[in-house]
């Protein structure tokens, strides 16, 4: 693996995970947060995606389309484990958050 595509890897995560955040949270992670999730997010869309028979296209501008799918995917289910299958979370995730 050259630099340049080293690179490239972390700005698609970069970028996918910050528009992630955005669409689930409202809020990016932070750069290492947004990283993470973008990253493992493009390893989910990029495993998903054509499983479902979609094919969002080449090139950077569909790299960074299908991570995004993939983290916000990641985000779903990291949230709806953390509530323990409640999507609102209750009075008690609320309150639970502060301690």
């Amino acid at each position: 693996m050259s630099g340049e595509s080293l690179v490239i890897i972390l700005l698609v995560g970069l970028v996918a995970g910050w528009l992630a955040g955005q669409i689930v949270r409202g809020t990016g992670f932070g750069i290492v947060g947004d990283l993470l999730i973008g990253v493992l997010g493009s390893f989910i869309g990029a495993w998903l995606l054509p499983q479902l028979g979609i094919h969002i296209g080449f090139g950077l501008i569909g790299a960074i389309i299908n991570a995004t799918i993939g983290a916000v995917l990641l985000l779903l289910i990291v949230r709806l484990v953390r509530n323990q299958g409640r999507w609102g979370g209750g009075w008690w995730s609320r309150w639970s958050r502060r301690w």
